[in-house]
């Protein structure tokens, strides 16, 4: 017998194909369900005029589809759970969150972006966000390509669907809501573009557009951001039952701690921070924080959770002394770039869409003669971190976004997404150093530079003669390892960050002569955990 349930959802398009995903995905999973979406319309889709910061109350996505679900015009609603508020009527339950979407913010440009930064104009940023507007103009100005003073970022308050917005980059210039650039939830990009309609509407407004794919150490974002909620009836155990098949209890956990962090500041969109858990493998869950409190005091960090196992290792005490990799870097090696290199054919303008994909290791992996031709490019451009972005962007080179140092494998899933129309990963160019050649999933690895140990190290040099009494050692790559290795001490605890350093690790170190090999999110995290223990 066929179980029907209807199912609530904002009439937007966005919100439309996320509840028919959400359709999709219970019928799939119960072969006797059949949903029916029912179009509400609410007081955030009728006032358009004015940003959500100042909008009096709160539910403004949410409370009429509330009233729909307690008068039993529909069985369950789906709602993006960053409209939630904290506080939840107690007729209505939580059913499910299914597993999330990509969280992050993403910037979209208008295609003649370059000219407008070529030309000394200020570029103008549509955001009503108040977390945006904290975070995203100081992070653009070291993040855009240079040409000469710091890009100006304008804010512009802005309102509408995801179409509505994409389609101001488009304007004539001497259009008043003309805009250079929007902030937008990657998850509802995504979403969209996996719907039939959305993907008609987006490959239109998306045509020549310039992307970035914010870093979530600088602008993480809102709290929930990427992930549904699923609300029914407190008393309907049947559609409880239903829901409960697709909850995902780790987008649940990650999700609960970035909301704890609202109850301090009030809630809902007036907050200034954005809050991001991500988890990682072998490394555990990372909290970024970043922005500003409700007293407007500065906030940014990292919090780091461990998964079980490293939980249990990390209760052992680390050894010490302690030798800290990050602070021998200049004494570790020195590099020079390899001489006749032939330069890449950079991808000309008109072919960003699957065309090529470069990513770039470290900024020393640019040779200096090569910086203006691609500046000059189309190419489209990735690299390990915001210190090598900003570095790149110094040179005048669009970087569309960075693996936030955790790692190229742990990017795959973003590098993979559709919308971005990026190549298959074999068919990526990377720019590394000899020695790191091997150990990359692309087809196409040129080595630029050459790294060997600085002349200085010796038995007599002073971070020599440090790593030899030290138990415990934090490396910052392998390049270091092989500098110094003829020197580290047996029965040591070694660490290092997460990624390919540490899989380097795991391969050179002899498991019978070490205690231990365990990741961190940063130096910092080692020598806290070194303090503490």
């Amino acid at each position: 017998m066929t179980k029907r349930l209807k199912l609530g959802t904002r009439r937007s398009m966005l919100a439309m194909a996320q509840s028919r995903a959400v359709a999709d995905q219970l019928e799939k999973a119960n072969s006797d369900l059949k949903i029916e979406l029912v179009g509400i319309e609410t007081r955030g889709d009728r006032i358009l005029d004015v940003p959500l910061s100042k909008m009096e109350g709160k539910e403004f996505f949410v409370a009429e589809l509330d009233k729909a679900l307690l008068d039993g015009e529909v069985d369950f609603t789906v709602h993006s759970m960053k409209d939630l508020s904290l506080e939840r009527p107690k007729e209505i339950a939580l059913g499910a969150i299914p597993e999330r979407e990509n969280p992050r913010d993403v910037v979209l440009f208008a295609p003649d972006i370059i000219d407008r930064l070529r030309s000394g104009g200020p570029v103008r940023l549509g955001t009503s966000s108040p977390r945006r507007i904290e975070n995203v103009p100081p992070f653009l100005a070291k993040a855009l390509p240079q040409s000469g003073a710091a890009p100006q970022i304008v804010t512009d308050e802005i309102r509408g669907n995801v179409n509505t917005r994409i389609s101001y980059l488009s304007l004539p210039d001497d259009d008043p809501k003309k805009l250079d650039a929007v902030v937008l939830a990657f998850a509802g990009l995504i979403r969209l573009w996996n719907s039939a309609d959305g993907r008609r509407e987006l490959e239109v407004l998306l045509a020549g557009v310039r992307w970035m794919v914010l870093p979530l150490r600088e602008c993480p974002a809102a709290p929930a951001q990427g992930a549904l909620a699923l609300e029914c009836r407190a008393n309907d155990q049947t559609t409880l039952n239903y829901l409960a098949g697709i909850h995902s209890p780790q987008t649940a956990a990650a999700v609960r701690q970035e909301r704890k962090l609202l109850e301090g500041s009030g809630g809902g969109c007036h907050q200034r921070f954005g809050a991001t858990v991500e988890k990682y493998t072998e490394l555990g869950s990372l909290l970024f924080v970043h922005g500003r409190d409700a007293e407007g005091l500065r906030l940014s960090e990292v919090r780091w959770q461990p998964d079980a196992d490293e939980q249990k290792r990390n209760s052992d005490v680390l050894p010490t002394p302690g030798w800290d990799g990050s602070q021998w870097r200049d004494a570790s090696f020195t590099s020079h770039y390899l001489t006749d290199l032939a330069q890449p054919e950079w991808d000309v303008r008109g072919k960003r869409d699957n065309g090529q994909a470069l990513f770039i290791a470290h900024s020393r992996a640019l040779p200096d003669d090569w910086s203006e031709s691609l500046a000059n490019s189309d190419q489209r451009v990735w690299t390990a971190g915001t210190q090598s972005w900003y570095r790149l962007a110094a040179l005048g080179i669009w970087v569309e976004g960075c693996t936030e140092e955790i790692g190229f494998d742990a990017f795959r899933r973003t590098f993979e997404q559709d919308i971005l129309r990026l190549p298959a990963i074999k068919d990526w160019t990377v720019l590394t150093h000899s020695g790191g050649r091997t150990t990359w999933p692309c087809d196409h690895v040129i080595a630029t530079y050459e790294v060997t140990p600085a002349e200085s190290l010796n038995e007599h040099n002073e971070a020599v003669l440090a790593l030899r009494e030290a138990k415990s050692i934090f490396w910052t790559s392998g390049s270091q390892y092989d500098a110094f290795r003829e020197w580290v001490p047996d029965s040591c605890a070694h660490a290092c960050r997460y990624g390919k350093t540490y899989n380097y690790l795991r391969d050179q170190l002899n498991p019978a002569k070490i205690i231990s090999l365990t990741t961190y999110p940063s130096a910092a995290h080692w020598q806290a955990m070194l303090k503490k223990n």
